[in-house]
């Protein structure tokens, strides 16, 4: 019971400190200054930073349920100090110390301006990954039940076809939804041919190569999708709109309760969803990545427990650790990339990572080992599924 509650109260700390860090960033970008939202993201920066330190330093059950406890009122904490910073004269604050402070919050600013070709191109790659390896589970599962006398197998591959065409036709339909807006120079309409050009003209030659499936070619598909989509030009909605002109936090510290409902409205017009979509899609592809890395590279013979010494001793195993100890900072980092992001670069980037993707995609297909036409499955040579 003990550990019931310690592990409910960690999961819900962990939960609670990610709200804190969605809901203020913009919220301080939107109300008070970028150099104020600059110091903000050092500051929840450095703090999980430390928080995976400590993580690493002490590395028992115990201190892993307990941390995420301790640091709950730490990023509240750091709030408090942004806005208690720049709610007062702004002509005050370079005489003081704190003039070191946002210095290094500028700088912080650049560095996360110049990471945006970083963050792309990782995007890029771990969409890649994740759809290769949903691609290469689907064969598995398919082959796995080549030789079941009970026809599972063929099961198993109708029902992949019927996802796989569901996956088409929905790409198609976000594709022709997302067209008018992606669409609206003639420069984005001619980027906009030549992507789906070269998905299509990619898809049949790894088709004719045999070095692809259906459920990767289609995960590509909705990969394209889903990026057309972001170059629609969808607005974040932070620094607009009347909710942001018509709302002081500070006017909160008077009397907090009749200002609720107007902050209950604030919060929803101000949270920029497209921006917490691109976030929570970059997450997700770096995390499902990270679980993929290990496992790049082995042989043959290779179990998966692995050999010898096992995984832990594979340098794409300690990248996985350091990624999924550092988290949070990754987190904080690329959240405050997006939201410094405008509409304008933000869609650029996005045609930037649709062609980085197809061109890595294109290069993963032609040095990429032909596939073998058969599989022995249980002793029984049976026909591999990969374009069937």
């Amino acid at each position: 019971m003990s550990w019931l509650l310690w592990t409910f109260l960690s999961n819900a700390s962990k939960l609670s400190s990610a709200f804190q860090i969605l809901l203020v960033l913009p919220l301080t970008l939107a109300t008070l200054t970028t150099p104020a939202f600059l110091l903000l993201s050092l500051l929840l920066s450095l703090q999980s930073i430390i928080h995976g330190t400590l993580f690493l330093v002490f590395n028992t059950p115990r201190a892993r349920a307990l941390l995420p406890i301790l640091q709950l009122p730490v990023p509240f904490f750091l709030i408090l100090v942004t806005f208690n910073t720049f709610s007062s004269n702004l002509t005050t604050i370079d005489s003081t110390p704190l003039w070191a402070l946002n210095t290094t919050a500028h700088y912080w600013g650049k560095l996360l301006t110049f990471s945006g070709p970083a963050f792309i191109t990782l995007e890029g790659i771990c969409s890649l990954l994740v759809v290769q390896q949903v691609g290469k589970e689907a064969k598995k599962a398919v082959s796995g039940w080549g030789a079941d006398p009970e026809g599972r197998g063929e099961v198993w591959q109708f029902g992949l076809l019927i996802a796989t065409a569901v996956t088409y036709v929905g790409s198609a339909y976000w594709i022709v939804v997302s067209y008018p807006s992606a669409a609206s120079s003639p420069l984005s309409s001619t980027l906009l041919g030549v992507a789906i050009t070269a998905l299509v003209f990619l898809t049949f030659i790894g088709f004719v190569l045999r070095r692809t499936n259906i459920v990767e070619a289609s995960g590509m598909a909705m990969v394209l999708a889903y990026n057309l989509w972001l170059c629609g030009g969808v607005t974040k909605g932070v620094n607009s709109g009347p909710a942001s002109q018509s709302y002081v936090p500070l006017s909160l510290l008077g009397n907090i309760v009749p200002h609720l409902q107007t902050l209950l409205n604030f919060v929803t017009r101000t949270l920029p969803k497209p921006v917490l979509i691109a976030l929570s899609y970059r997450l997700a592809v770096l995390h499902l990545a990270s679980r993929i890395l290990p496992k790049l590279g082995a042989g043959a013979w290779e179990d998966e427990e692995g050999v010898d010494e096992g995984w832990d001793v594979r340098p794409t195993s300690t990248m996985t650790r350091i990624i999924l100890t550092y988290r949070q900072f990754i987190f904080v980092a690329v959240y405050s990339h997006l939201l410094l992001l405008d509409t304008s670069s933000s869609i650029w980037w996005r045609w930037f990572n649709i062609f980085f993707t197809l061109l890595i995609w294109a290069l993963e297909l032609l040095v990429s080992p032909d596939e073998d036409e058969y599989v022995d499955i249980d002793g029984v040579e049976g026909r591999g599924w990969k374009v069937e």
